[in-house]
């Protein structure tokens, strides 16, 4: 019993309608569409129109690096390979030596005047090659204002893509009884949401940004994360290779560390620890599985009733993988190799306005709603797109054949 207004924090668990991909996960908890399904915990995006974006922004390292000639431990003017992001007052820090020097002017794209020795480490030869870091700033009294510095951000864009799935039998097939399993009407209801949802996930993971006509009207599809990933504009400039890489023959846990440690580069919700969903395919599961076994050690003692290694989880240096064996990553021996990382802080559905999945049924419920047709069927309907808000938090690695130690 309530006293007072009812409001939503009252209903009975499970009371209230639920989104399709919420819907979807609990009619078939193991189904072909895991990470569509996790979208229905996530925070809901709408999308204004059919192009879709945001402005992205990386923090600048500013940086030199001594030409190939290098500079000697008297010299004031250094020829360096750029001077992006350089500006009068800064202190960069010799990587080499460890000296302090303070930018006093900005020659020309490719040379830098400089005060030598600011601090206790003194000026000695540097050679070419040799990076040099900032660390800070440094000015006199009554100095003159400096430069602006800004960071440039990174329009991020992607299209929303409509998805289409119909179920339809005959009034004859909707009144025919059967002997087992539900009505005609409920199981062809489960096919028709079955493929939408597999539908979209399919495009979660491998749509290419497209936009198009088609029987004469606009056609978009969206990005997927492969994509997103695999895109360099989308990275910070320091950036010189995408999260994405291709395992060879063999891959050891020094390899797969490798691949993904660029991941946590990158800081992107600092309320939970360094932790990414890993989506891997049948063949992907048995390598990471076996690097731990192959890395490892283990032994059977008599009376035990079950042997054998099973790995949920797999951490690295700098992070946590919790792996899930993607369904339809099995459908085809090239996607069975495949890992995917997805930091799902940084993952998000846009749906176009109130274009959530709806369902427009005909002839049901005695509704002659289809030109009369002796038949019963619905449509299902979504347009969304994908974002990923930070690409290089998340990661791909494909071709994963076998597993070796090291």
């Amino acid at each position: 019993m309530t006293i007072g207004i009812f409001n939503t924090s009252q209903f009975a668990q499970d009371l209230a309608a639920k989104s399709f991909a919420s819907a979807f996960t609990r009619l078939m908890p193991n189904g072909q569409a895991p990470l569509f399904g996790l979208t229905s915990m996530l925070s809901k995006e709408i999308a204004l129109q059919s192009e879709h974006g945001f402005f992205s922004k990386t923090m600048l390292f500013p940086q030199l690096t001594t030409a190939g000639g290098g500079q000697t431990s008297t010299d004031t003017v250094f020829t360096v390979t750029s001077t992006n992001n350089i500006l009068s007052g800064m202190l960069l820090r010799v990587d080499s030596t460890g000296e302090n020097i303070l930018i006093n002017a900005v020659l020309s794209p490719t040379q830098v005047s400089v005060v030598r020795g600011i601090g206790n480490v003194a000026p000695a030869a540097i050679a070419g090659t040799i990076n040099m870091y900032q660390v800070g700033s440094a000015f006199e009294e009554s100095s003159l204002r400096p430069n602006a510095l800004a960071i440039n951000p990174v329009r991020i864009t992607n299209l929303t893509q409509i998805f289409r799935n119909t179920w339809a039998i005959s009034d004859s097939v909707r009144a025919t009884r059967v002997i087992a399993g539900d009505t005609n009407v409920a199981e062809n209801r489960q096919d028709c949401a079955a493929f939408h949802a597999k539908d979209i996930e399919t495009s979660l993971f491998f749509g290419q940004k497209y936009s198009g006509v088609r029987n004469g009207q606009p056609f978009r599809t969206m990005d997927g994360i492969i994509s997103l990933v695999s895109n360099l504009a989308y990275y910070p400039s320091s950036y010189s290779a995408t999260n994405v890489t291709v395992a060879g023959a063999t891959t050891n846990y020094t390899q797969f560390e490798a691949a993904f440690d660029p991941l946590f580069n990158q800081t992107t919700d600092p309320k939970v620890a360094n932790e990414r969903i890993m989506f891997v395919g049948g063949t992907a599961k048995r390598v990471i599985n076996n690097i731990g076994r192959l890395n490892g050690t283990y032994m059977m003692v008599d009376g035990a009733t079950s042997w054998g290694l099973q790995f949920a989880t797999i951490k690295i240096a700098r992070g946590t993988f919790r792996i899930i064996e993607h369904p339809l990553f099995n459908s085809n021996a090239s996607w069975s190799k495949m890992a995917i990382a997805i930091d799902l802080s940084t993952f998000n559905l846009a749906y176009l306005g109130d274009r959530d999945t709806q369902s427009r049924e005909f002839n049901m419920d005695n509704d002659a709603t289809d030109n009369g047709i002796d038949a019963v069927g619905g449509t299902l309907t979504t347009e969304l797109t994908t974002m990923i808000r930070n690409p290089p938090a998340n990661g791909l690695m494909t071709n994963m054949t076998s597993a070796a130690a090291g």
